[in-house]
């Protein structure tokens, strides 16, 4: 991810019109959500508390939602991390809130990051075991090793899918066989 250029530094000193803090604040946490750079609603929001234009107000919004993605994508967690990413000549009681506000929410908006993004699925529990037949219709199945698999993945925030497999020797190679229940979920 790129660094901020000059161009967002200078739209992040609009923050100094805020009335307060918490209006800070504010911006910092909504403007973070990818959605919230096409949001006509925070747009307005942000001219009125700042009393900006829409297109300052477009551009600081869009410097804060790179600052904060940067913070996360670099998984910045200390103040002197942070404090690096603004050059000298920025405004130092600025800096510090921004800092500030960015080490409150990192943690929060790391996880929304990682909920949002397309990954593969994680294996959550896995569970085997080797089953030998002992009785059966045919000699040539006595006394054939069995291995029962059940696997869980998550791919995001959903109820993990179950995946039941049935691994017996063939010819010395070993393959996906059905995948009816195991016994101990009957």
């Amino acid at each position: 991810m790129a660094a901020l250029t000059a161009e967002n530094f200078a739209a992040l000193q609009s923050l100094l019109k805020a009335s307060s803090k918490d209006v800070v604040r504010q911006l910092c946490q909504e403007s973070f959500s990818s959605s919230a750079l096409g949001s006509k609603n925070l747009l307005d929001v942000t001219c009125s508390s700042l009393s900006v234009t829409q297109e300052e107000a477009e551009q600081l919004l869009q410097a804060l939602h790179r600052l904060t993605r940067l913070a996360v994508f670099h998984d910045l967690s200390s103040a002197e991390a942070i404090l690096a990413l603004f050059p000298e000549n920025f405004h130092q009681n600025l800096k510090n809130l921004l800092t500030k506000i960015i080490l409150e929410h990192i943690s929060a908006w790391r996880a929304e990051a990682q909920a949002s993004q397309i990954s593969l699925p994680r294996l959550v529990d896995l569970d085997w075991r080797v089953d030998i037949k002992t009785s059966s219709d045919s000699i040539s199945r006595m006394a054939v090793p069995t291995c029962l698999l059940q696997m869980k993945g998550r791919t995001s925030h959903e109820r993990p899918p179950l995946l039941r497999a049935q691994l017996v020797p063939s010819s010395s190679q070993w393959f996906l066989g059905s995948t009816t229940p195991l016994p101990w979920e009957s």
